[in-house]
């Protein structure tokens, strides 16, 4: 297998050519980071998509796969969101996936095919631990410091989707009939997996032994508070997540319970993508639009 590692604002026609299929995930990848350089944000998740798209299209690609956001959706109070619900996007990541999924849909053709993956909120184990994610974030809290740290009033609604789960929705979008996925936008993940931050907290408090839910002084309300309905993929795609919330947060305290993890691994950068890039920042390896110097 050929392998090419560059940046995606910097892939060619060339990377392109003998490929059925573009999986596209690269990205600024979530709201505070999003947050820290917006222009770099519209860069990479909007204007390299499109610039993505478009040489995919000229190298004969025929399906295009979007790693899109139900952040999208923004506030949007209690009722369950379906994918025909308009965007209240609240933060220059989810503007920058709703604009790439506009740009995206005017491309489908007869022999372009881009589909939207919009990602419930994710969780889970990886190679690459994410503690910015909020599952992880108070499952790795409550291991290692014994509080399930919640820093908003827990009142906001989050869907969740286990990232094992997310790999199989792209999957069964990549052997779906292009005349039922081309342009078309798909929740990912599942309609019964919505919850409140205060119902994931008693959930990680119940599976992680001697753990306490805690409030951090002075978290307010988050804007951000949206459900989402997910037949849809359940209906065309035949995709039904195999992960629960409480079966994922059983498999995070057992690998922390196998490989560790500290105070310091929770409230440093190692986990935490801001974090991670203002440190490299700092050291001289990144520069401010994210490329390696």
């Amino acid at each position: 297998m050929e392998e090419a590692r560059c940046d995606i604002r910097e892939v060619g026609g060339e990377h392109l050519v003998g490929f059925d299929a573009v999986v596209h995930l690269a990205a600024v990848s979530n709201d505070p980071l999003g947050e820290l350089d917006p222009e770099t944000t519209f860069n990479i998740n909007h204007r390299a998509t499109v610039r993505l798209a478009e040489l995919a299209r000229s190298a004969g690609v025929e399906r295009f796969l979007f790693s899109s956001s139900c952040s999208m959706y923004g506030k949007a109070g209690e009722a369950a969101l379906d994918e025909t619900q308009d965007f209240n996007p609240l933060t220059a990541y989810s503007a920058s996936k709703v604009l790439a999924e506009r740009d995206l849909a005017a491309m489908a053709d007869e022999s372009f095919a881009p589909i939207f993956l919009r990602n419930a909120t994710a969780y889970g184990v990886s190679p690459f631990l994410r503690l910015d994610l909020v599952v992880n974030n108070l499952a790795g809290a409550a291991f290692a410091t014994g509080e399930v740290l919640i820093k908003s009033d827990g009142t906001p609604w989050r869907p969740l989707v286990h990232v094992d789960d997310i790999a199989q929705a792209f999957v069964a979008a990549l052997q779906a009939p292009l005349d039922l996925v081309r342009g078309e936008a798909f929740n990912v993940g599942s309609s019964s997996e919505n919850y409140t931050i205060s119902e994931i907290a008693s959930i990680v408090e119940d599976v992680i032994p001697g753990s306490v839910v805690a409030y951090a002084p002075g978290g307010g309300p988050d804007a951000r508070s949206y459900r989402v309905d997910c037949s849809k993929a359940a209906r065309v795609l035949g995709f039904e997540p195999r992960f629960n919330l409480r079966l994922g947060v059983e498999q995070l305290y057992q690998a922390f319970r196998t490989y560790g993890l500290s105070r310091e691994d929770v409230e440093g950068p190692r986990y935490v993508r801001i974090e991670r890039i203002k440190e490299l920042q700092a050291r001289g390896l990144l520069d401010h639009e994210l490329f390696w110097r």
